[in-house]
């Protein structure tokens, strides 16, 4: 059965640098799967992509020799069976904010004993290179299991949420997480206040033993981050590559006044 070499790299404390897809093109995935990047998260939560869609992506994925995530509308039982089901060689479970929100993730994740995960599918042995009895006897091992945090309240509970058996990796969300420290009256938390949540989520991470990994949007900040001890880092998306580089293309040519208006994706 095929090794998930990033939860491997992750746990040997080295850093991985992936990028997010949203656009649901299996023409866009085969390209960057094979652009390098060690590993590609399909977001679910934040994308129109479908169950069908999301099932050829991941074998488009895995197919190039990549790792596929899954980004999880919620971390529920339904959703991570049908993700893992559909092939994705790990989970990305946004807004954990409890133990117990942690806890069913990571059990959804697991077949028994040592989670609820339902026995079935024949989707996900072809992405790991196996028969279906030999995944089903090495799932629990390989599947990674990413939950983020991204709120103050995650936060405050993250040593107890990061110590829990079956977390990989944490991943921080920077958008979330800012607007979740909004005070009151809608005002976003000073770049200090922001800055020393990250250090936070850092500290514990280290403290825990568990590998914290946080989205960037240029190469230096990946680095300075990596240099940080961060180590699941997302850079950018393909979304993100696209429309950069159109902008940056179509300002140079000094036709258009003013060009796009696409930083903000």
């Amino acid at each position: 059965m095929r090794r998930n070499t990033v939860k491997a790299a992750l746990k040997a404390g080295k850093p991985q640098v992936g990028t997010w897809l949203s656009l649901g093109s299996v023409f866009a995935a085969r390209f960057m799967a094979r652009s390098g990047f060690p590993w590609l998260t399909v977001d679910l939560e934040h994308s129109p992509i479908g169950w069908t869609d999301a099932g050829l992506l991941f074998a488009a994925i895995a197919d190039a020799g990549c790792t596929c995530l899954a980004r999880v509308p919620r971390g529920d039982h339904d959703y991570i069976k049908r993700v893992l089901d559909a092939g994705a060689h790990g989970i990305v479970v946004p807004m954990v904010n409890t133990v117990e929100e942690a806890k069913i993730a990571i059990a959804a994740a697991k077949y028994p004993p040592t989670g609820n995960r339902s026995i079935g599918g024949a989707m996900h042995a072809l992405n790991f290179d196996a028969t279906a009895g030999d995944y089903f006897a090495h799932a629990n091992d390989e599947i990674l299991v990413v939950l983020q945090t991204e709120s103050p309240l995650g936060v405050k509970n993250a040593e107890e949420i990061y110590s829990l058996p079956g977390v990989d990796a944490i991943f921080v969300g920077p958008n979330d997480l800012t607007y979740q420290m909004r005070t009151p009256d809608g005002a976003d938390p000073t770049p200090e206040e922001f800055e020393a949540a990250l250090q936070t989520i850092l500290a514990t991470g280290k403290k825990c033993g568990t590998p914290v990994g946080l989205h960037v949007q240029t190469v230096e900040q990946a680095q300075k981050r990596i240099a940080e001890g961060w180590q699941f880092i997302a850079l950018g998306s393909e979304l993100k590559f696209m429309v950069t580089e159109t902008e940056r293309m179509v300002k140079g040519l000094n036709l258009v006044e003013g060009g796009g208006d696409l930083a903000r994706y």
